[in-house]
């Protein structure tokens, strides 16, 4: 994985060539990424899927972050993106069941690791139950959902923690369930920048288009 290839630009977006994941991470590079936060509607209530990081990812492991994510290799489009889905979260999408949220450019820095994104931003309406998400272990640990209205008062900084509900594997594969109350050090330190654009996009989505209902 951490041989990877990406594509990487300037400061203004222009393409300026290629370099290994690792180096990119090093050097700080811009490169693209796909992001998919999935949403979904229980008894007109709104619901945001947030992913729990594998233990084994060498990068945030552990933490709660975007739905399903991941970097965008040099010899793929946009459109490809897609495969993070299937991949991380075991369902199979059309591209075009995506709604766009657009291109997101944003910074992480901690110790050896400056992650420069231009992420490709879209939400998907969810209507699989949580018993249909077979997820990759070496990537995720669990998928657990929230209250819109709670997460978007969480990262304004109207409430200080935030209830989770959903399910992790463990070691040997079996689905435990979680219900716990969590807070800003239990996720991936993405820019409050970040999350303000994500929120404004979804609140778009919930009061233009019809989400769907599931139970979960």
């Amino acid at each position: 994985m951490h041989n990877e290839i990406l594509t990487i630009f300037d400061e203004a977006g222009h393409r300026i060539g290629t370099a290994p994941r690792a180096e990119v991470h090093r050097l700080g590079h811009w490169h693209e990424t796909f992001h998919c936060w999935f949403i979904n509607k229980t008894q007109e209530i709104p619901y945001i899927y947030l992913q729990l990081r594998s233990e084994q990812k060498q990068e945030y492991a552990g933490l709660l972050d975007i739905t399903a994510a991941g970097h965008l290799l040099t010899h793929e489009t946009v459109e490809d993106g897609i495969r993070e889905v299937q991949e991380e979260l075991g369902l199979e999408l059309a591209f075009d069941e995506l709604i766009p949220l657009g291109t997101i450019p944003y910074c992480m820095i901690k110790e050896n690791l400056i992650d420069k994104e231009r992420a490709h931003v879209f939400v998907y309406n969810n209507p699989y139950p949580l018993d249909d998400f077979k997820l990759q272990e070496e990537e995720v640990a669990g998928i657990v959902i929230t209250k819109f209205a709670d997460f978007r008062s969480f990262w304004q900084g109207e409430i200080h923690s935030l209830q989770i509900n959903g399910f992790k594997v463990d070691s040997n594969g079996q689905k435990i369930n979680i219900q716990q109350s969590v807070d800003r050090t239990h996720f991936v330190p993405h820019e409050a920048a970040y999350f303000t654009r994500i929120i404004e996009g979804i609140e778009a989505i919930i009061l233009t288009s019809t989400i769907v209902t599931e139970d979960i």
